[in-house]
């Protein structure tokens, strides 16, 4: 099911381009039958099969380097995660991969002052208030 990348690594959207696909079957079967839908029940199946997608996609195994690629932590910080016993290793003791459903990630957080150009101290001060929870 996954898509590979050009330098053989696996895409971490393969689950959503196969999911798409599946969909856009659907459709062409229904527009060549010129078939009448109930539409609450297309939406249950479609809902469905979204949530098999996404347990699918939690359950597969990323290698390390795949791995950081999506959670924004290094390879080798993961690696100490899974040394240390903070991450559970699917993999080979020396070829360790990590559920993509386990991964920690990184925080998208911002100080104000390094998302724009100008600094706003009201802004930063908010910013800095929102992450402490105040």
């Amino acid at each position: 099911m996954a898509s590979a990348l050009r330098n053989g690594e696996v895409s971490p959207f393969a689950h959503l381009a196969a999911f798409r696909e599946r969909w856009r079957v659907r459709r062409d079967e229904f527009r060549r039958m010129h078939a009448m839908v109930d539409g609450a029940e297309l939406c249950d199946a479609l809902l469905a099969d979204l949530e098999a997608s996404f347990v699918a996609s939690s359950d597969e195994p990323l290698s390390l380097q795949e791995a950081a690629a999506e959670s924004g932590y290094s390879a080798d910080h993961l690696g100490r995660l899974i040394r240390e016993g903070k991450l559970a290793n699917v993999g080979r003791t020396h070829a360790p991969k990590i559920r993509r459903g386990d991964l920690p990630r990184k925080s998208t957080h911002r100080l104000a002052s390094a998302m724009t150009d100008s600094y706003d101290p009201v802004t930063d001060a908010r910013s800095l208030l929102a992450r402490r929870g105040d």
